[in-house]
């Protein structure tokens, strides 16, 4: 009896890390003080956070199911989840690079505070959300990768 392998399950898990990264993360990192309940938080910034928070915990719904469910078209339901949390990271980064036209500012003093480096060729402090998402991102593009390999074998 031969054991049959999944060609795409490499893909489908390093998908579903890079979607719990958005959808299941932000929950812990952002429904508490340092951001949804931040009393030093304007009351439309924390609704605006909970709204994000929310979003993505849905979109993430939609993307687990699109990558685990069985049947037909697995590859294009994998590309387009892959394609959503590009969309997440990709819009983060993009605030991020926006900083200086709005004001803005990767942390606040009563948030998540930077931390010392591990590698501080590139800079002393990293700043706790930019490593996650640069991390969850090389998820995402190992990811894609995967799923291509998969689509070719």
């Amino acid at each position: 009896m031969a054991i049959g392998f999944d060609t795409t399950l490499l893909a489908r898990v390093l998908l579903t890390l890079a979607t719990l990264g958005y959808a299941l993360a932000t929950i812990f990192a952002d429904f508490n003080k340092t951001h949804a309940t931040n009393p030093k938080w304007t009351p439309h910034a924390r609704f605006h956070v909970v709204w994000q928070i929310s979003s993505y915990a849905g979109f993430g719904m939609l993307a687990l199911v699109l990558i685990w469910w069985p049947g037909a078209d697995a590859i294009a339901r994998l590309y387009l989840a892959a394609l959503m949390a590009f969309i997440v990271y990709g819009a983060f980064f993009v605030a991020v690079f926006a900083m200086p036209v709005y004001g803005g500012g990767a942390y606040d003093d009563n948030g998540y505070l930077p931390f010392a480096a591990p590698l501080p060729m590139f800079a002393k402090r990293w700043d706790v959300n930019i490593t996650v998402f640069c991390v969850q991102s090389v998820l995402l593009v190992a990811g894609v990768l995967s799923i291509s390999a998969a689509a070719a074998g």
